[in-house]
């Protein structure tokens, strides 16, 4: 009787209507959010579809007026993005360790991640117009160095976020498991802690490489564009993000078809990439 007169009492009731409109405006701004991601990708699968061919992938860029695809991007991209994995990723890990397994309580640590946040948000723009100040302008040309530098750059933040995170995770047992038998805490570390975080760890890595997948702010400072095949990292790169914004903005049809294209493309690949990302993070929680 008590509970009967409790469930229909003003208060309770109140409750119950307070907690339906809170649940209502979590559906509602929930379906807002997803109702622009389908738009998005309805409206790229609208317009660049079509485009999709094997020319896209063997031909160059072409001059307005003729068919060609996005072969010497796509290259670029390819190029400064896996040169800024390599930069980014090993300093990244070696970041996030030590704020994890020696100075976890460390004041220096806390500075590093307060420091590490700020960067992690900090524009990208930001970024290529600091790496233009100390490689373009001392160089005094574009290249491809500079644009996997200022890549490099945003991948660091990320993967060391991430290390620091999966490394917490580890339970303490692992690390006084392995000591109890003797092994150096470096070892302990590369055999233990790296292996029970490695899907997280490899999770922040394809993150890192899905936000940089899209940027085109700083290669326009770096590595600006090139119209033809070159793989020369001294030389100005073309890649896809820039390609794509300056052919959005051209006035030729043929060059705007092939800039929705390429959005299509890397939509699509950092989509798969993020995929694969939450798949290893479910992995990781599993196990």
């Amino acid at each position: 009787m008590a509970l009967i007169s409790g469930a229909q009492s003003p208060l309770y009731a109140q409750r119950r209507r307070k907690n339906g409109i809170t649940m209502a405006l979590a559906y509602v701004a929930t379906a807002f959010g997803l109702t622009w991601l389908v738009l998005i990708l309805a409206v790229l699968l609208w317009e660049g579809f079509s485009g999709l061919s094997l020319r896209v992938f063997t031909e160059m860029t072409p001059p307005p007026g003729s068919a060609g695809g996005l072969l010497n991007p796509i290259l670029g991209s390819v190029v400064m993005t896996g040169l800024a994995v390599l930069i980014g990723t090993p300093l990244g890990i070696l970041a996030g360790t030590y704020m994890a397994e020696y100075g976890r309580y460390d004041k220096l640590s806390s500075v590093v991640r307060f420091i590490n946040d700020i960067l992690l948000s900090a524009p990208s723009i930001v970024i290529g117009l600091f790496v233009y100040e100390i490689m373009v302008a001392q160089m005094g040309h574009f290249s491809g160095w500079a644009g996997a530098v200022a890549l490099g750059v945003i991948v660091v933040p990320v993967v060391v976020r991430t290390t620091e995170d999966m490394l917490i995770l580890v339970p303490d047992t692992l690390r006084e498991a392995a000591a109890s038998i003797g092994l150096p805490r470096s070892l302990m570390i590369r055999r233990v802690a790296y292996r029970a975080a490695r899907a997280g760890m490899i999770t922040g890595v394809l993150l890192a490489v899905a936000r940089i997948s899209g940027e085109t702010a700083p290669l326009l400072f770096t590595a600006l564009n090139n119209q033809f095949w070159s793989t020369d990292m001294n030389a100005p790169m073309s890649s896809l993000p820039v390609v794509i914004f300056q052919f959005a903005l051209s006035p030729y049809k043929d060059w705007q078809e092939l800039a929705w294209t390429g959005a299509l493309i890397i939509t699509l690949s950092v989509l798969t990439l993020s995929i694969v990302a939450r798949a290893l993070a479910s992995q990781s929680k599993s196990s």
